[in-house]
């Protein structure tokens, strides 16, 4: 059986959980080495493709997936 291929990218998966966790685009910029406004761009993409309006969207999104812990 074939594994489901993520509707993200591991870049955009990477983002999300920071994202959840309340770290602010400046300090995922720093830690992925890219600028803010991709930071925001990936942000976007993302929710995009998960249909999600709301930034405590994707928190909720990423605790059912299991993308972070609480």
């Amino acid at each position: 059986m074939k594994k489901k291929k993520s509707i993200l990218t591991k870049t955009e998966i990477k983002i999300l959980a920071e994202v959840a966790r309340g770290i602010s685009s400046k300090e995922i910029a720093v830690h992925l080495d890219i600028s803010p406004h991709t930071v925001n761009v990936h942000c976007a993409h993302i929710m995009r493709k998960l249909n999600i309006h709301k930034r405590a969207q994707l928190v909720i999104y990423a605790i059912k997936n299991r993308i972070i812990k609480i």
